[in-house]
């Protein structure tokens, strides 16, 4: 596995890209693109596998396959864990749904722009390695589509320039108020809160 650090210190960002199947294709090239960030230490692993689509969602992902991602989580205990995932335009409405929690086990993704998702990541990490206080998201971008390429790497900036979750909800309730109460809504929901 490819693993680039750029920074030193805290707060301790790490950036994961290219998780199962073909979408490396779309969401490596994104995460190699992000320059280093102004306080503290960012990781990026633009690819974690290209082999078979194995979801994170399954329990043993993460023993498996995503072994690498864990293995930095333990080392360097992020601050701030993102997971860039893409998906097909024909799983959007599956994506967002509000009955996704019901059929996959957990809340649908909010949509900012241009096709990019926003979301939790997967409760298999998130609940085994991660404290409360860290800002752990997903976000999904459209296959084939450049804009949401770009807005994503536009994004994942402003996560680089944030020193805590709390730092990414103020920017978040200022820019998109109502995708920023959904997802806390949904998060304390979903984690009992």
């Amino acid at each position: 596995m490819l693993l680039k650090i750029y920074g030193k210190g805290r707060p301790f960002r790490f950036f994961v890209g290219g998780l199962h199947g073909r979408e490396w294709r779309d969401t490596s090239s994104v995460l190699m693109n992000l320059n280093m960030p102004f306080s503290g230490s960012l990781a990026v692993m633009p690819v974690v596998n290209r082999g078979k689509y194995i979801s994170t969602l399954e329990s043993g992902y993460y023993h498996g396959i995503g072994k690498a991602i864990v293995d930095v989580v333990e080392k360097y205990r992020p601050d701030i864990y993102v997971e860039l995932h893409s998906y097909s335009k024909g799983n959007f409405c599956k994506l967002v749904s509000k009955d996704r929690v019901n059929k996959v086990g957990v809340p649908g993704f909010s949509s900012l722009e241009k096709g990019v998702l926003m979301g939790s990541v997967s409760p298999h990490i998130r609940r085994e390695y991660f404290p409360v206080e860290a800002l752990c998201l997903t976000f999904e971008i459209e296959k084939d589509n450049a804009r949401s390429g770009e807005f994503a790497a536009c994004i994942l900036d402003v996560v680089k320039g944030c020193d805590s979750r709390d730092d990414f909800i103020e920017y978040m309730m200022k820019h998109y108020p109502e995708v920023a109460k959904k997802a806390i809504e949904d998060y304390k929901k979903f984690y009992g809160l």
